[in-house]
Order: structure tokens, then C-alpha cells, then sequence
């Protein structure tokens, strides 16, 4: 298969419409642009060090961008992102991943909530921001985000950010909040499959389902038409079981999909997982619905693979990027540098270097070389 043809970050976002007034500013967009790129690439965390890493980085930075005026304050910096149209940055981060990376189609895509916790401003009543990211598990990148507005929750936000994802053939995990028939017709609309959990909040349908897998079990699946698939772990001191059953009953799905309208209801899933350790015995059941076949290998490793999104992003982005810590809360600030970081995490990811992320961040602050680099992959 040939490489994907990779679009540069300048062709990228170098038509970003500029918020500031025109004919009054001492520096182009993209430099600004460019050098908070470079600067999150190589470890800062807070527009100031953006400041510190340009005013160190002047002379190499001049051989690729016009700075006539020199590197922009921190003040400047702040602004400008705080102004940045933080939908259209987003929106074409978007692009930029879509037409960079070969986002490989039949594989997971993890959607899941987290929270910059330290960006409130309690005096002025703004709560911290929250938002909704998509994991891609095979490809290991971050395909996207969409902020939660203050007043809402998760279920507006997943639809925006799913509209803008190109899904066709891949499969949409969700928690339990996303369980909502209008998100599982729009992942259908899209032409991809979903793996929706159960919970509370679908009271019926979670009961309905819980009492269909009881009644499964008291007859131990006999002339229960249903797969069943094991996985067994070891390390760190645990063992730990997964079990999935995956059953399509005929008169469980019609009266589910009857009385609850879900598109293209197929699968009812049970996972049991178990956790050994010396002392200790942990169990808990989770149960879910799904759009594919009732084939429960494929199904547990959907399953599995959700939570990519909280160990190889979020806590990434708190222990790596330190994105919990971050007390940016001016205007679209913080949602704009939350979209560097996940730019910055994907160019780094996208390094074939054998490193560890925070190695790799090291590096490209020591070695213009491997700065260069990094950004010349798109």
C-alpha cells in the first residue's frame, strides 16, 4: 500500500482566519501558529515558556519563518489564542489528521470525556473545561475534540464531534452516556457499527437486558443461541479474566428495538471481568449493546480496547503534557492549547524513534535536528 499523502501543518492551518485587527499586528498568524507548535513539541506547558523557547530558539526559527519583528511576548501569545476561533482550530486539526495519518478503517474509536480540572475560575463562576475526544486504538492518535459548553453535557457534545469524523468501517465505543438511540442512528448514518454501554441511565433497557442475560444463565445458555469467548492476563502481580457473551435472541432484540427504537440492534453483550491477586478477588458485569454480529471475541476486544482512550491519551495528557495542571481560562485559550497538545502528541507518536513520549519531548528541546524532524513527517 502506497503512504498516505501527508498535508504540511502550513497548508493546514496558514488560511486560519486571523481575529486580530487588521493592519495592527507585528506577527503573522501561522509564525504564532508554528512557534506554539514547536514549543508544546519540545515541553512548554504555559505561554510564557512558549515565550522562553522562541527567544531561545530565534536564530533557527528565522530559517523558516518571517519574523521581522522578532518572537511574539507571551502576552501575545495568550491573546491571540485566547481570540483563535477555538471550532474552526479544532475543525481543522480535524483535516490535518484525517489527510495526515492512514486512520485504518475497521478498528476502534474510542469516544470518552475528560476534564482540564485546574482551568476553572471559581470567583467569575466558570467550571473547568470539559471535553470529548476520540481515541483511534490502532492507529494510537487522537482524531479530534469538542468542547462541553457550560450547561450541557456529554450527549450534545459526542454528536459534533462525531459529524466531523470520517467513521465509515471503523467501530464507535461510547460509555454509558453516550447510550442514546439518536447517537447509535448517527454512528449507523455514518456507516460504522457501535458498542454502547449500559448503565443506570437507560433504566429499561438495562434492566431489560440484565434480566434477558439472568434468564440465560439460570438455563446455562442451553438452546440459547450465543458466543462466548475468555481472555486470560498476567503482570503486575494480578491475574485478571474476561469473559463475554454475545447472544442475539429474535425476541429479545425485537422487543428491545421496539420499545426502544435503536437502529440496527443486533448484539446484547455480558462481560464479566475478574481480578486476582494474592488476597483479593474483585468481579464486576458490564453489559452493552451493539450493532455488530453476535460474535463475542470481536466484541470483548471492542470492549478492551475502549479504554485506550484513558491510558494511552488522557493520562498522557495529565502525567506527560501536565494538561490537569494548566490554569489557562481567558477566552479559547485553553481549548486552543488542549488542540496543541494533542497535535503535539500525535507528530510525536507518529515518530518512529524507539522512545518514551517524555524522551522524545527531551529531545526535540536539546536537538533542532530532531525538532525538524518531528515536524517534517507532514
Amino acid at each position: 500500500m502506497s503512504e498516505p499523502e501527508r498535508t504540511s501543518l502550513e497548508e493546514c492551518f496558514g488560511d486560519m482566519p486571523d481575529p486580530r485587527v487588521v493592519g495592527r499586528c507585528d506577527h503573522k498568524l501561522l509564525a504564532i501558529l508554528l512557534i506554539a507548535i514547536c514549543a508544546v513539541l519540545s515541553g512548554a506547558e504555559t505561554w510564557d515558556e512558549v515565550e522562553e523557547f522562541g527567544a531561545v530558539k530565534e536564530d533557527w526559527l528565522k530559517q523558516f519563518l518571517e519574523l521581522r519583528n522578532g518572537v511574539p511576548s507571551h502576552d501575545t501569545f495568550r491573546r491571540v489564542f485566547s481570540l483563535l476561533d477555538a471550532q474552526v482550530f479544532q475543525e481543522r486539526f480535524i483535516a490535518w489528521v484525517e489527510q495526515t495519518f492512514r486512520v485504518k478503517r475497521e478498528q476502534v474509536i474510542a469516544v470518552d470525556g475528560k476534564s482540564v480540572r485546574r482551568s476553572h475560575h471559581r470567583a467569575a463562576g466558570q467550571e473547568c473545561l470539559h471535553l470529548v475526544g476520540a481515541w483511534a486504538t490502532a492507529n494510537g492518535i487522537t482524531l479530534g475534540q469538542r468542547k462541553v459548553e457550560e450547561g450541557e453535557n456529554e450527549i450534545v457534545a459526542i454528536p459534533e464531534l462525531l459529524r466531523h469524523l470520517y467513521l465509515k468501517g471503523c467501530i464507535v465505543t461510547i460509555d454509558a452516556i453516550g447510550c442514546q438511540k439518536d447517537i447509535a442512528q448517527q454512528i449507523i448514518d455514518q456507516q460504522a457499527d457501535y458498542v454502547l454501554a449500559l448503565k443506570a441511565n437507560q433504566g429499561r433497557l438495562h434492566q431489560d437486558v440484565v434480566e434477558w442475560f439472568e434468564w440465560a444463565q439460570q438455563r446455562d445458555f442451553r438452546q440459547v443461541e450465543h458466543t462466548y469467548h475468555q481472555t486470560i492476563s498476567k503482570g503486575h502481580g494480578r491475574i485478571e479474566v474476561r469473559r463475554c457473551w454475545a447472544l442475539s435472541n429474535p425476541q429479545a432484540l425485537e422487543v428491545l428495538g421496539h420499545h426502544e427504537g435503536w437502529p440496527k440492534l443486533t448484539s446484547l453483550v455480558m462481560v464479566q471481568r475478574e481480578r486476582r491477586r494474592a488476597d483479593l478477588l474483585q468481579t464486576e458485569t458490564a453489559y452493552f449493546i451493539s450493532s455488530l454480529p453476535p460474535d463475542a471475541e470481536r466484541l470483548l476486544a471492542a470492549v478492551r480496547s475502549h479504554w485506550h482512550i484513558e491510558n494511552k491519551l488522557h493520562w498522557v495528557l495529565d502525567v506527560i503534557f501536565r494538561e490537569d495542571d494548566s490554569r489557562l481560562r481567558v477566552g479559547d485559550g485553553a481549548e486552543n492549547f488542549a488542540v496543541l497538545r494533542r497535535l503535539a502528541l500525535n507528530l510525536l507518536k507518529l515518530h518512529p524513534a524507539k522512545m518514551s513520549l517524555k524522551r522524545k519531548r527531551y529531545k526535540a528541546a536539546l536537538d533542532d535536528n530532531f525538532l525538524l524532524e518531528l515536524l517534517s513527517q507532514v
